[in-house]
């Protein structure tokens, strides 16, 4: 009984399908026309396409580009007040191009920045436009056609420390900077590394300008010194030399050893 149920009732059996081809040849260059009802559906649903005129895309490119700068993202506007902010109130602003590098790297780089005081932002063009336009930092934004990097600074005397990090990550090239609100290539933004802080160069000015006023005074007095030095001279030479008298009335003239 059990036999009987296991393969008569609980056996499944698999359909089995057979694939056959068209009986008549398929005409592909001239096929045969759809089914009435078919060919009323195909009809309604073709697509219609207008001819577009000859400078069509040129009006839809110029368009396209009109209604996008009239779009105002308030993110992006956001964005580029916290970056003129940057500009406004670093006195140190370097610009470095960003080759392939590995994000472990690059927040190495940031890391042994921000252990000065310095930090490291990357924006878009867009965001760079809305930043720096109308303003003096304007004469920037063709550097921004790829991807570049900009690293801020409260202090100017942090140059050495940006550029000894910028020489460890050779993936970073350095292609100018904004120094105290000037504009410098990568020349001067080198130079001025090499210059001594502002202290220093004061305390030299103040000491040449206090050899200057001595070395005047000692021109002026210069004659008036020579002048005493030879009357002194003279009047020991005129001391040396003495006229005494005689009971007799007679002088006696003595001659000073020369």
């Amino acid at each position: 009984m059990s036999n009987f149920v296991i393969n008569g009732l609980l056996q499944s059996r698999n359909p089995l399908l057979t694939f056959r081809r068209f009986r008549g040849k398929i005409n592909i260059q001239r096929p045969r026309p759809p089914h009435y009802e078919r060919a009323r559906v195909l009809e309604v649903i073709k697509p219609y396409y207008k001819k577009p005129d000859f400078s069509a895309p040129c009006i839809d490119a110029e368009q396209a580009k009109e209604m996008k700068g009239k779009l105002d993202n308030p993110y992006e506007t956001i964005i580029a007040r916290e970056a003129r902010n940057w500009f406004e109130h670093s006195d140190l602003v370097a610009l470095v191009h960003v080759n392939s590098i590995k994000q472990e790297d690059m927040f190495k780089a940031q890391v042994a920045l921000h252990r000065h005081n310095v930090s490291v932002k990357v924006y878009g063009k867009s965001i760079m436009r809305k930043a720096v336009k109308d303003t003096r930092f304007e004469a920037i934004l063709p550097l921004f056609e790829a991807k570049t990097a900009i690293i801020f600074s409260p202090e100017v005397q942090k140059i050495k420390q940006v550029l000894n990090v910028l020489k460890k990550t050779p993936q970073l090239v350095l292609m100018g900077g904004i120094i105290e609100g000037r504009l410098l290539n990568k020349n001067e933004f080198m130079a001025y590394a090499t210059m001594p802080d502002l202290t220093t160069v004061r305390a030299q000015f103040a000491a040449v300008l206090d050899n200057v006023g001595g070395k005047i005074v000692g021109d002026l007095q210069c004659h008036q010194s020579q002048l005493v030095n030879l009357l002194d001279a003279y009047s020991k030479i005129e001391s040396q030399t003495s006229v005494p008298s005689t009971g007799d009335g007679s002088v006696s003239v003595q001659q000073a050893d020369s």
